[in-house]
């Protein structure tokens, strides 16, 4: 498990868990710093004392493999596992350099030493001084707000408004101060990826280009070298949209902290000051507390912030009733009554505002609290995933591919955003859209790649989906690359079929692109980073979910690389995928009850409906635009008719099967007419391969339980005899023990 990331909110709420969680990234510095000088100093000894080169090669061997690198969140990218492994593996090319006996320093003081110390000494010193800051600022707002809130209510108006002002500057002073100093310390660990293996990679580089004896050791390691070079480019890349977003995100809780506050709807925390009555002497002790409404349940835990650690055990009791306190009753400010059905006495608790007491006030006694969307949703839903939207972004795209694609910088150089919102707009309309000639030199290429980037943003939601962002991310974190692949490959077929055509359209179109990188320079990985953020937007606006981006780019880069197989492939039914198929249950009726074989392998494809069936039909006719066709997966499940009856009974079983009375049919087929559903199956019969012949034999690879008396049931190793296609789809025939049935298609193999 890897640092866990700081979230700006947190600065906020200033809980014992952030302070823990930002201790650990300080040691996290200081266990850095204290590496980096005595790897420095490891370095001088190597240029300074060549007679003991020996030794002092050795030594820097054994600091670099015991070092450990931790990042933010709780997985990794292929690109920092790279740069993670990459110390151990300088550690060893530095061992067999020592077994040569032959060595040569040259620039080592400008290539390795000079980055190290100015790393040391710009970030690392600069963090430092940020703590130091930051810990004057909580003393210093820790004591006026407990001097602040010592004041009494009798006081002239006056002298309170004047204290509340002077609290609040010393608060808001304290929360600014708060912010950049989190900023910083991610920023240092996130930076210390590249700028501190970097200059550890040209010393290397230099010694390889100075030995004559290192000649063949520097051949086995040129290829992890490129893999490290493209690694610690793509981390840069990374860092450099993923820096730029936190900076956003600081920017904006810096200009409004009240809309960026974490207001959760089942939970409300942070510090109160309750009162402890000891003999005639009442004090107010310091808590952070935590109430959770669905259980009503209230922790309290004595905590000290200017100490940094835990003071007390942790309390908790259920509430019964929380009342305001009025001014007059109390000489506190800001104060309100709890009582607790399991402790007796009546609490009282002073908030730290008036807004504060509000909010702990809706939240304890039932009444709705108030929200504020992170996001802006005004400018969202203008376009939508529509007939209009697929005929735009084709014609963009063939603009794309027949004027520009070798254009240098392709989608990564954005167009003016006027003119972008301007051809966008034209080509929406329908009674513009004709006029709008993408071949003249009035569009420029820039402007069309970013109008297509700006549809994609423009949409309600993303093109993969929120509900599916998370399996994607964690697709990309499996430590394999073909599971990543194979799961990925799943999921995106899991998608609406419009999302799953638009995504096909556009990685198709993205493919090509990353063909002509050596004329456009725009890699795979470039357009990885380009797209992520846009194809897999998360639905909140954190620092845990812009960690998250290089994942994201991940998981387009799969889509690019492995087009032809993952769109026009079917996911292979067993793999990694299916270990996520709860996510995407199959729809039955509203009669259907729960399978009664619970190792009944599930399919991976949903039950075309009606209507996509009729355009399924109509595709073939009209020959439709190929890029919009999509194949329909065969049904593992099918309505459970007796395979021997007549047409005519057929229809009449179907028909009384949507009726509810076996209760096993499927929703999408229970729509159908008794005509369609002859329809589908005559078209799904004429499909089906002819090698299904009669008299073959099948063996078992399942245990199955009928769940209708048109089926048969059998355990695992069953033999099968007279095996052969039914009219249900998904479904065979045939016979065991001298009783013939329904078996499916996907539990069998022939012999």
């Amino acid at each position: 498990m890897g640092l866990p990331a700081l979230e700006f909110s947190d600065c906020y709420l200033d809980s014992p868990q952030f302070r823990d969680r930002l201790k650990s990234h300080e040691m996290e510095l200081d266990k850095t710093n204290k590496f980096i000088k005595e790897l420095i100093k490891d370095g001088k000894a190597l240029i300074q004392a060549l007679k003991n080169l020996s030794t002092a090669k050795r030594k820097f061997a054994e600091s670099l493999n015991e070092f450990k690198f931790q990042c933010i969140g709780d997985a990794e990218t292929d690109d920092e596992i790279c740069i993670a492994k990459s110390l151990q593996e300088f550690a060893g090319v530095l061992q067999n350099l020592e077994d040569e006996r032959t060595r040569m320093i040259e620039n080592a003081n400008d290539v390795l030493i000079m980055p190290l110390e100015r790393f040391r000494k710009e970030q690392i010193s600069a963090a430092k001084e940020a703590k130091k800051k930051y810990d004057k600022e909580t003393e210093k707002y820790c004591a006026v707000l407990e001097k602040h809130l010592s004041l009494s209510a009798k006081k002239k108006e006056a002298h309170l408004h004047e204290a509340d002002s002077q609290v609040d500057h010393v608060r808001q002073h304290f929360y600014e101060v708060s912010l950049e100093y989190v900023f910083k310390v991610q920023e240092v660990q996130e930076r210390k990826m590249f700028d501190f293996v970097e200059p550890l990679l040209a010393f290397l580089q230099g010694l390889f280009t100075y030995y004559h004896h290192g000649y063949e050791l520097a051949k086995d390691f040129n290829h992890f070298k490129t893999d490290l070079t493209i690694s610690i480019q793509n981390t840069r890349n990374r860092f450099e949209s993923t820096r730029s977003e936190v900076e956003c995100l600081m920017r904006k809780m810096k200009e409004n902290p009240h809309e960026h506050k974490s207001i959760s709807h089942d939970t409300m925390e942070g510090y109160l000051f309750v009162q402890e009555k000891r003999s005639f002497v009442s004090t107010w002790v310091k808590y952070y507390c935590t109430y959770h409404r669905e259980p009503k349940r209230v922790t309290m835990v004595l905590f000290d912030q200017k100490s940094g650690g835990k003071v007390g055990e942790e309390e908790s009791f259920t509430l019964k009733s929380c009342t305001r306190r009025k001014t007059d009753s109390i000489e506190k400010r800001f104060c309100f009554d709890v009582e607790g059905v399991d402790r007796s006495g009546v609490i009282t608790m002073q908030a730290l505002s008036e807004e504060d007491r509000r909010l702990w006030m809706e939240a304890m006694d039932g009444r709705e609290p108030v929200y504020n969307l992170n996001r802006d949703s005004q400018s969202e839903g203008m376009v939508q995933l529509d007939v209009v939207g697929f005929n735009v972004v084709k014609k963009f795209i063939y603009a794309v591919e027949t004027r520009g694609i070798d254009e240098q910088g392709l989608y990564r150089i954005v167009g003016v955003n006027s003119r972008v919102q301007k051809l966008l707009g034209l080509a929406m309309d329908p009674k513009t859209c004709a006029d709008v000639e993408l071949d003249s030199t009035e569009w420029e290429i820039k402007t069309i790649t970013s109008a297509i980037k700006f549809y994609l943003r423009m949409l309600p939601a993303p093109l993969m989906t929120y509900q599916y962002q998370r399996s994607f991310i964690k697709a990309a974190k499996r430590d394999n690359q073909e599971a990543r692949i194979t799961e990925i490959h799943s999921i995106v077929h899991w998608l609406p079929e419009k999302n799953r055509q638009m995504l096909d359209l556009l990685t198709k179109h993205l493919a090509n692109v990353a063909n002509h990188h050596q004329q456009n320079l725009m890699t795979v990985a470039n357009l990885g980073v380009v797209f992520g953020p846009t194809l897999l937007r998360p639905q909140e606006e954190t620092v845990a979910a812009i960690m998250d981006i290089k994942f994201q780019n991940i998981v387009v880069e799969i889509l690019i690389e492995n087009h032809e197989r993952i769109f026009n492939d079917m996911p292979v039914p067993g793999g990694p995928a299916n270990l996520q198929l709860n996510l995407q249950p199959r729809r039955r009726s509203t009669e259907s009850k729960a399978p009664s074989c619970s190792e009944r392998p599930l399919t991976l494809f949903h039950t075309p409906t009606h209507s996509q069936k009729v355009e399924e039909r109509n595709s073939v006719v009209v020959n439709s635009t190929p890029e919009l066709q999509q194949p329909q997966p065969a049904q593992a499940k099918a309505p459970h008719n007796n395979p021997s009856a007549n047409p005519s009974s057929s229809s009449a079983a179907v028909d009384h099967n949507s009726s509810g009375s076996h209760g096993h049919s499927w929703t999408p087929r229970n729509s159908l007419t008794s005509t369609d559903r002859d329809q589908d199956r005559g078209l799904n019969l004429q499909s089906r391969p002819n090698s299904l012949v009669p008299g073959r034999q099948a063996r078992a690879l399942y245990a199955c339980k009928a769940e209708h008396h048109s089926e048969l049931s059998f355990i695992a190793g069953t033999t099968f005899e007279n095996v052969h296609s039914s009219r249900e789809p998904g479904w065979l025939e045939g016979t065991l023990d001298g009783r013939t049935g329904l078996i499916p298609e996907n539990y069998v193999e022939f012999v």
